[in-house]
Order: structure tokens, then C-alpha cells, then sequence
């Protein structure tokens, strides 16, 4: 559960006031089941209580297993590498953008210690009730808002993660605005997403799963240059199977 003190100081970061607080974490969306129509299964899958309950153990890893390949990182490799790409330090404050049941939230937590802040952010309720009784240390904080809009305070945060999910969000350059502006200067942000690939055959192929799932196939190289739009620098991408994980400098 969250502390009194991870808590307020997460409230001081918000631009607007929650609607509630409930079930351990601050609530901005309220009654809404999600911030707006979902993009297809796989978002909707996100809210179903089976999904929440094995999420972090069985489906992610597989699931990610398939997109990556066998020659791509373990959940607890993308752990290490979000980590490192975010260069995270004791006191500083990052932003877990859609982090389901918490894994990576927890980690950044340990990362930037209990002079630090590591807040979690997700839409669906089942994922947040997961990551609250996973529990965490001091830092470790979590709010129920819009990704694609995270109502945090301009340049309020060293780091911003979004891993396994900017693919799914409606408007995902909206996305990339939005953590743009609350990142300080000097901020790292860390991404994994889509990455079609490039022989023509399997690139119809992953356009047509794309289609099937509601989820938006990037071409490799195409975050990079949106990132780039938005005056990100030291940009690095690395990618495994259909997947991409990108680092950068804003």
C-alpha cells in the first residue's frame, strides 16, 4: 500500500485534483471504465480481472516472448534495461505510464530509494488493485488517470517509462506530446512498442495482426523520428522480433 508521504507528494505533482481516492491510489477517471473507446481486444483485455491476475506472471512474459523472439530480453531483462535506459538515481521522480500490475514500478521505486518517487499509472482498476497488494517500498505510488494524457504538472518528472504500450494507445503521438511536457529538461524516457518488420511478406503480415488487435505497427525508425520531432536527443533503438525498445534525451 502506498505511505502517507508517497501519496501527498503525488498529489502535489497533479494539475488537477482526483475525483476520489479509493482502493489505494488516486482515482481521475472516476466512473469511467477507461479515458476513451478502446483501440481493440487487446486494450479490452487489459480491464478483465482473469487478464489482471495472471498478468505479470504468465501473460506478459508470453505474450512478449512471442513478440520478441527467442533472442529478445526476459521480463526481468526489460526490467534491467528500462532501468538503465532511464539512468534512474536516489530522490529522483519517474513516471510508470500504463504500468499494469507494477513489476517495473516496483523496480524504479528501489532504484531512486526513499527520497524518491516511482508512480505508477494505468487506466484499468483490476491492474491497480494487482500492483497495490504487490506492494513495494516507501517510493512506490500509484494514480488511475488517462495515459495518453498523464495529468502531471509541465517538467515535473526525471524519467517517464512506457513499456509494452504505446501501441495501444488512440492517439500514441499524443502520447509522445504529452511526455514531452512533463519530463524536465535533461529527463530520459524509456519505450518498448511495436516494430513492423521490414521483408515485405512478413510486413503485410504484422500490418494485418496489427489491424486484427487494435494495435498500431510502427515502422522501425518511425519513433525515433517522432522523438526526434519533439527535440529528443541521444535516441538509441533496439529491436528484437516485432518489438522496439527506445531510449532518449529530452
Amino acid at each position: 500500500m502506498p505511505t502517507e508521504t508517497s501519496h501527498r507528494r503525488l498529489l502535489d505533482l497533479l494539475d488537477a485534483p482526483p475525483v476520489r481516492t479509493t482502493g489505494g491510489y488516486p482515482d481521475l477517471l472516476g466512473d469511467r471504465r477507461q479515458a476513451g473507446p478502446p483501440t481493440g481486444p487487446a486494450q479490452v483485455l487489459m480491464s478483465v480481472d482473469l487478464v489482471s491476475s495472471i498478468y505479470e506472471r504468465y501473460w506478459r512474459p508470453a505474450l512478449g516472448r512471442i513478440a520478441k523472439g527467442l533472442h529478445g530480453p526476459s521480463m526481468s531483462g526489460e526490467v534491467d534495461l528500462a532501468t538503465d535506459l532511464l539512468r534512474l538515481r536516489r530522490g529522483q521522480v519517474v513516471l510508470d505510464v500504463a504500468c499494469g500490475t507494477g513489476r517495473f514500478t516496483r523496480a524504479f521505486g528501489e532504484a531512486v530509494g526513499p527520497t524518491g518517487l516511482a508512480v505508477g499509472l494505468d487506466g484499468s482498476r483490476t491492474m491497480l488493485a494487482r500492483a497495490v497488494e504487490a506492494g513495494g517500498n516507501d517510493a512506490v505510488t500509484y494514480l488511475r488517470a488517462d495515459a495518453v494524457h498523464p495529468p502531471l504538472r509541465p517538467s515535473t518528472v526525471d524519467a517517464v517509462c512506457c513499456f509494452a504500450a504505446l501501441h495501444m494507445f488512440g492517439d500514441p503521438e499524443a502520447a509522445l506530446d504529452s511526455f514531452a511536457s512533463v519530463l524536465k529538461p535533461g529527463g530520459r524516457l524509456a519505450l518498448l512498442t511495436s516494430a513492423r518488420r521490414e521483408c515485405r511478406p512478413v510486413r503485410e503480415l504484422d500490418t494485418l495482426t496489427g489491424l486484427a488487435s487494435g494495435q498500431r505497427m510502427f515502422d522501425r525508425g518511425e519513433v525515433g523520428a517522432l522523438l526526434r520531432e519533439r527535440g529528443f536527443t541521444e535516441i538509441s533503438e533496439r529491436y528484437s522480433g516485432v518489438t522496439q525498445i527506445v531510449g532518449a534525451t529530452h
